[in-house]
């Protein structure tokens, strides 16, 4: 029972409780109830001085509702995924990250009981047991998070403090050379040969390759156009997406010399009907990325290309090959990356830059077949 009241004061009030110590009272700013500070002090000075600092955080806008941290963090992710907008891919990524890296740690506690030490304890303890890109990618998620809980003002700050903990050093992918990309292409079945051509001298993306139509292959001015791209669910779900920024819609132009091989493909392998798919696996239907996996992993073991090489490292290998004698927007708008100007996507298509750039790769082909023939 509460019995000593103490004297009124402009800002709340305190009161010694049957226990002696004081007990801060005052309105909340939000509700108006009445409610009591958290903590109970030993001497009725403390008590005054503590409703002296939530008076200033609340003049200064930065008091904060201690109930509201209260809430777990299991139940606050749930929500924070459900207002979330995210692409399928994503969202299904964000989950599988959530469930297996985060909520076995934070999901029931509270979100103002998450610590710094805490963070800082928990990444040590995932770099132990997982590689470091996924750490990273769970630590951003992690930091999304309650950077949003501190915009719903449930907790004051984010404790994801860690400096560098939100990056890594990607290690140097390797380069294929030009006979290196074509003895690849010719370790695979026939119908695989041009996805690592043009892999390999467009810089498309699996996915963006995957999508391709008909429609989107202009033989007449030897360009291809990227509107789409392909993403597979963890079901085997298949779909197409758009791409991420207006950047990645785009015409490229290939070499002239892979002409022969596009025309090939189209007349043995590709989809029937202007909307047909380009590449088609090898019972006919959609080409998947699971599925094509050890088709890869055989082909650049028999063509006795370094071990490690990644379909992706295909992009990386076009884009360095490409990056000789091509600007930086060039190549930005080449590989489809966002500009501050969605205009200056086509701007080098108009004064022929990218058919530059092809020519080149094409004169590369060129060189290395002949080289091949002496």
């Amino acid at each position: 029972m509460a019995n000593k009241q103490g004297r009124r004061r402009r800002f709340g009030s305190v009161r010694q409780l049957a226990s002696g110590r004081w007990q801060a009272r005052f309105r909340d700013p939000g509700t108006g109830q009445l409610r009591s500070a958290e903590d109970t002090y030993a001497t009725k000075t403390d008590a005054e001085v503590a409703l002296t600092h939530i008076e200033a955080d609340i003049t200064r806008g930065q008091w904060a509702d201690p109930d509201s941290g209260k809430v777990q963090f299991g139940e606050y992710v749930d929500a924070w995924l459900k207002d979330r907008k995210l692409s399928e891919r994503t969202r299904e990524r964000h989950e599988a990250v959530i469930r297996l890296y985060l909520r076995p740690t934070f999901g029931r506690r509270p979100l103002s009981s998450i610590t710094t030490a805490q963070v800082r304890s928990w990444r040590t303890a995932a770099l132990e047991q997982t590689g470091e890109p996924t750490v990273v990618k769970a630590y951003q998620i992690l930091r999304a998070i309650l950077n949003t809980a501190v915009d719903d003002e449930l907790i004051r700050r984010n404790p994801c403090r860690i400096k560098g903990a939100d990056q890594y050093d990607v290690p140097e992918r390797p380069v294929l050379t030009v006979p290196e990309v074509y003895a690849v292409a010719d370790a695979l079945a026939s119908r695989y040969r041009l996805l690592v051509l043009l892999a390999a001298f467009t810089g498309l993306r699996f996915g963006e390759l995957a999508s391709l139509r008909r429609r989107d292959i202009d033989i007449e001015h030897a360009t291809l156009t990227v509107r789409r791209a392909q993403a597979e669910m963890q079901t085997g779900a298949l779909f197409d997406k758009a791409p991420k920024s207006n950047a990645g819609i785009r015409p490229v132009a290939f070499p002239t010399e892979l002409l022969p091989d596009i025309r090939r493909h189209l007349d043995i392998y590709a989809g029937s009907g202007r909307d047909g798919h380009v590449f088609v696996g090898s019972k006919g239907g959609q080409l998947r990325r699971s599925n094509f996996r050890d088709d890869w992993t055989t082909a650049v073991k028999k063509a006795g290309v370094t071990s490690g090489v990644h379909f992706h490292d295909l992009r990386h290998t076009g884009n360095t090959l490409a990056a000789s004698g091509a600007s930086l927007r060039e190549l930005m708008t080449r590989m489809g990356h966002s500009t501050s100007r969605a205009a200056l996507i086509y701007q080098h298509m108009v004064d022929g830059r990218d058919r530059e750039i092809a020519d080149r790769l094409g004169l590369m082909i060129r060189e290395a077949r002949d080289d091949n023939d002496t």
